[in-house]
């Protein structure tokens, strides 16, 4: 006796009564024609790629590359924002060149600030306070315990910064409670910083200005904070936060940045509580924001450090934090100029901040404890938020998106739990075998993708020929993921397709074969389509469980197909034989996702391609594929999320071929792009980080009055080998991996180096020195040692936590770091310093050893030469005539690339052996 089944989605759930009667339909002339040919016009699906690919283009260029028209001071009228008035400041800052921390350009730019601030005192309304504070800050240390500074001490001196304050003049409690509205004067020392972060300051300034005609309705004041000293290590945050008088008055802090230059500036961190977000969201004329940067900034994926981070953990603050990150490959190059900034850049970021600093400056709510995470311990209920197309704000609490997933989770398990039940034995194996369709298509998308990544670097001039042309990686990778991707679900379409064949085969045959299989094909159609609604519900489940904001994705992705498939092929379908599915449900069940995700998909590929510039941290310390295989990787990751549902629709159409072919072509014309050199690497425009640096190396030669090394040293933290550049630039460079070059913050493990004409343009006076004043071992050992930094006023220096336990450091007879509470990185507690011109050079350091040290006494030897106790790391800006040759000689689109750990163009290097 048979078992009848009731399942309607398995041949076998057929009852013989359905068999029968479906039997019966069949002798009727032209009911069943749609079964003996399930197939789709080639034509259709190869429309519906290209609705795909131009609507999600379209959602991102709406969502991001639309931009308000730019405003003059007459238009905007006094009350409101004019970027035509703001780029009069951009202009002025930037054509300063670059004005790094104890520079000259600095000294004008503070001065250039400070008499702005003034003017706009000078010009606001009369029942506003104005207050314009130059801050000058001695000294300070800063140290954090998470991300780009942990196991590091920032040490900073004779900092200036520029501190504005809003408020209305007859109402004095509201200094009690401010905003604070924080950006950076400094650059790094290889840019004008047009974008980072003059765009900014200039934001601040007009703001101010226009803010200062609202203030008298105020219930809170505002304070712009125009800080020096961020590039080095956001000294100038920590320093106002710990040191200035009104800090005490903050109540939410909000940071703008820039990590490229115009575009969008979108919120990329918010919380811990949420009223600053909503704020926003409740007012902002053009919202842009997306929690999925929130949450790669979180995970370290993006390797960088702003403000805002100080902000939380020292002072305690809530807020938002802002950033251009248009053209990412620009930052902290030559490139990062005036002539890249888009109109409507300043003016959309103008008028959101206008708004909502209105909106909040003027409620009652902020006071102390409410606008702060520890106040009312928010921070285990962050906000959820993200833009739709650039126009309206979504903000919900993660306390309901877990109860949104959670039922959305506890539904689909149901559902399925039933379905399978109810199906038996032969839905189970079904849906086994279309999960394993979906790891075929991951397997084979990510390899093929991957091939393409190790192969790619052997026929181009660089390891990463798409930085100029992000969307080569289309062509590229998206090629590869795509056929990888068709092929791998086709192999489990196929193999799905046997077992429903077998199944069916063993019913009572009362339909053709011809109809059998095409009731069979369409069957297996089907499951492949629910293998992405299960796909995404993994996702759910995994992203919930560990509370990612970004969760919204993929329930998204699974929700909206989900409901269109069971409204349009259950609800109002018939339900005795699987038909085609509709086109009709891809449409709708694609429609949500695609304006929801499309548009920060491809603004976040497009943040990580110009990031690859400056992939290589350690040049050399990374193979040169690793960065085409992360886009590959993650180019295949998208197609196979994103494709999942259009490519079960595939295999029923003739446009298979179709597909592959135009595939194939796609990628023979990139990739002949890319080796023939028709579309170059870098430009002008975009160009690789090469950093030149004249080196006078000391170390090693403690105690001994020998003449240190001399050599330039050239090196890209773009992957890649350097050879096209040292033809263009010769002086006698040598290239390799066998000279491995530790600048204390960072080691060149692949460069370039000449000892050609080094001997010029720096003294033996110049070198800095580190002298042991006393050595104790009394009960414990405890060494002091005096440093002299010399000329230099920016430096860094390693300590051996191998051996020592703790230290002290003091300067102008004042102790910056006392004992207790350090941290460490690879066996080294790293001290960076920073500061102005009137900044101090002589320190002390105490050591505390190890009581396990290999070292237990001063006469101890037995080191090796290259174990040192102390490295140290002296840089200046000056160009010896060696270097500046070389500058003017390197091609234009290579461009030096500054940051904290980089040292200047000329550097000087000294140690003190643990055998001292």
């Amino acid at each position: 006796m048979r078992q009848r089944n009731s399942s309607s989605e398995t041949p076998s759930s057929h009852s013989n009564q359905d068999v029968s009667d479906s039997s019966k339909a069949h002798e009727e002339p032209g009911s069943m024609l749609h079964m003996q040919a399930p197939k789709r016009s080639s034509y259709v699906m190869l429309s519906l790629f290209v609705v795909m690919i131009y609507s999600s283009w379209g959602v991102y260029h709406y969502q991001y590359e639309s931009l308000p028209m730019a405003l003059t001071a007459e238009q905007a009228s006094k009350r409101g924002f004019s970027e035509i008035e703001a780029m009069k400041h951009v202009k002025a800052l930037a054509n300063l060149g670059p004005h790094s921390v104890g520079s000259d350009a600095l000294d004008l730019a503070l001065q250039y600030v400070r008499m702005a601030a003034d003017k706009i005192k000078s010009t606001s309304h009369w029942e506003v306070d104005v207050e314009v504070d130059l801050f000058h800050v001695m000294a300070g240390a800063n140290r954090l315990h998470s991300g780009l500074f942990m196991g590091k001490t920032l040490i900073y001196a004779d900092l200036n910064h520029v501190v504005l304050r809003v408020s209305p003049k007859y109402s004095s409690e509201a200094k009690e409670n401010s905003i604070l509205v924080s950006s950076h004067i400094d650059t790094v020392f290889s840019t004008g910083g047009a974008g980072d972060c003059s765009s900014c300051v200039a934001v601040m300034l007009e703001l101010a200005r226009g803010i200062s005609q609202w203030a008298h309705g105020f219930k809170n004041s505002i304070v712009f904070l125009f800080n020096t000293g961020e590039e080095e290590g956001l000294n100038g945050a920590h320093s106002f936060i710990t040191q200035h008088p009104w800090s005490g008055t903050v109540r939410m802090a909000i940071d703008l940045e820039a990590m490229g230059i115009g575009g969008k500036s979108g919120i990329f961190q918010a919380g811990p509580h949420s009223r600053a977000i909503e704020n926003f969201a409740m007012v902002a004329k053009y919202p842009s924001g997306q929690i999925i940067a929130q949450d790669l900034f979180s995970s370290g994926v993006i390797k960088s450090a702003t403000d805002f981070q100080l902000y939380k953990e020292v002072a305690g603050l809530s807020g938002l934090d802002f950033a251009y990150v248009d053209n990412t490959a620009v930052y902290h190059t030559k490139n990062d100029k005036l002539e890249l900034l888009k109109a409507g850049s300043l003016q959309h970021l103008g008028e959101n901040m206008l708004a909502f600093l209105l909106q909040t400056a003027a409620s009652p709510l902020l006071v102390e404890g409410e606008a702060t995470g520890a106040g009312e311990n928010t921070g285990h209920d962050p906000a959820v938020y993200f833009d739709i197309l650039g126009t309206y704000m979504v903000v919900y609490h993660q306390r309901f998106a877990n109860m949104l997933h959670n039922s959305v989770i506890a539904q689909s398990l149901l559902i399925w739990t039933t379905s399978l039940l109810i199906g038996g034995y032969p839905a189970a194996i079904s849906l086994a075998l279309s999960l394993f369709s979906v790891i075929i298509m991951w397997i084979l998308s990510v390899s093929f993708s991957i091939l393409v990544a190790f192969i790619l670097p052997y026929g181009s001039s660089s390891a990463v020929p798409y930085v100029t042309s992000p969307w080569l990686v289309v062509g590229l990778f998206g090629s590869p993921s795509l056929l990888g991707a068709l092929a791998g679900q086709h192999i489990g379409f196929l193999i799905l397709q046997m077992y429903l064949s077998r199944v069916h085969s063993k019913g009572e045959q009362t339909l053709s074969l011809a109809i059998q299989a095409d009731l069979v094909k369409l069957e297996a159609e089907r499951w492949l389509f629910k293998s992405g609604i299960v796909q995404w519900l993994v996702i759910l489940l995994v992203s919930n469980y560990y509370n990612l904001g970004s969760s919204y994705l993929p329930l998204i992705w699974l929700a909206s197909p989900a409901f269109a498939y069971g409204l349009l092929e259950a609800t109002l379908s018939p339900t005795r034989f699987p038909k085609p599915l509709k086109i009709t449900t891809l449409l709708i069940g694609l429609s949500l996702p695609i304006l929801v995700s499309a548009g920060a998909t491809i603004r976040v590929m497009g943040m990580l391609i110009g990031s690859s510039v400056r992939l290589d941290r350690n040049p050399g310390g990374t193979p040169e594929w690793l960065s085409n295989v992360i886009v590959a990787v993650i180019v295949a990751a998208v197609v196979c999320l994103m494709l999942v549902y259009l490519l079960s629709y595939v295999h029923l159409s003739g446009a298979k071929r179709s597909v592959i072919v135009a595939s194939c072509i796609l990628f023979g014309l990139s990739l002949t792009a890319v080796w023939s050199g028709i579309i170059p690497p870098f430009t002008e425009d975009t160009a690789r980080t090469v950093n030149v640096v004249h080196v006078v190396d000391a170390t090693g030669s403690y105690g001994e009055m020998q003449k240190p090394f001399s050599y330039v040293s050239l090196f890209s933290n773009t992957p890649g080998k350097l050879t096209r550049e040292i033809e263009k630039i010769k002086e006698g460079f040598g290239c390799g991996r066998d000279k491995t070059l530790d600048f204390v913050t960072f080691s060149v493990k692949y460069g370039c180096w000449t000892y050609d004409d080094s001997e010029g343009g720096w003294s033996m006076s110049d070198i800095p020195t580190l002298l042991v004043e006393s050595d104790t071992t009394e009960s414990s050992r405890v060494t002091q040692v005096s440093i002299d930094t010399k000329v230099a006023r920016r430096w860094s220096l390693a300590i051996n936590t191998e051996e020592i336990e703790d230290f002290q450091f003091i300067g102008d007879s004042k102790e910056l770091i006392p004992q207790g509470n350090k941290s460490s990185i690879g066996g080294r507690h790293i001290i960076q310093f920073s500061g102005g011109k009137n900044a101090p050079s002589k320190f002390n350091l105490i050591l505390h050893w190890a009581r396990n040290s290999t070292q237990t006494s001063s006469k101890t030897g037995g080191q090796s030469d290259d174990k040192y106790l102390l490295k140290l790391r002296t840089d200046v800006d000056k160009l010896t005539p060696k270097v500046e040759r070389i500058l003017v000689k390197l091609p234009s689109w290579c461009s030096p690339f500054g940051k904290s750990t980089s040292p200047y163009t000329l550097a000087f290097l000294a140690s003190l052996p643990t055998d001292f």
